[in-house]
């Protein structure tokens, strides 16, 4: 099995956003890896800090669960990956988030409002890549 980390979709996997639109809740597993330090761009006014990734990505993600409550979504669970207890991959993960959306539909939203955009610099800084697992409640 081939694993490989991203920090865009793909226009195949947007595309997914679009199509079969069952209209049924999803849990996105977000599976985060960071980068050593953060990396804003030269225009932004934390550019040459020490921050860590990890920390410019918690900006991000204490902004980004008001965003998602505000659309009818929540943050279900956050946590720290301590060790691979089965399985072998190369390297791990740094922290796993479980977000719930209402519904795909409202994800697009929040990913193309205004409050999002306003805030995506420190994902970016932060991130060096992640898995998003999109799942259904049975």
């Amino acid at each position: 099995m081939k694993v490989e980390n991203a920090v865009v979709p793909s226009s195949e996997q947007m595309k997914g956003f679009f199509e079969d639109n069952h209209g049924k809740a999803i849990s996105m597993v977000n599976l985060l890896k960071f980068k050593d330090k953060a990396e804003f761009p030269e225009d932004h006014e934390l550019h040459g800090t020490d921050m860590t990734g990890a920390e410019a990505y918690a900006i991000y993600g204490a902004a980004v669960a008001i965003i998602v409550e505000g659309l009818g979504g929540e943050m279900r669970f956050f946590g720290d990956v301590q060790r691979l207890a089965l399985g072998e991959v190369e390297e791990l993960w740094d922290q796993v988030a479980i977000v719930q959306y209402p519904s795909r539909q409202a994800m697009v939203d929040m990913m193309m409002s205004e409050e999002y955009n306003a805030i995506h610099a420190h994902r970016d800084a932060g991130l060096a890549g992640q898995l998003n697992i999109e799942t259904i409640d049975r």
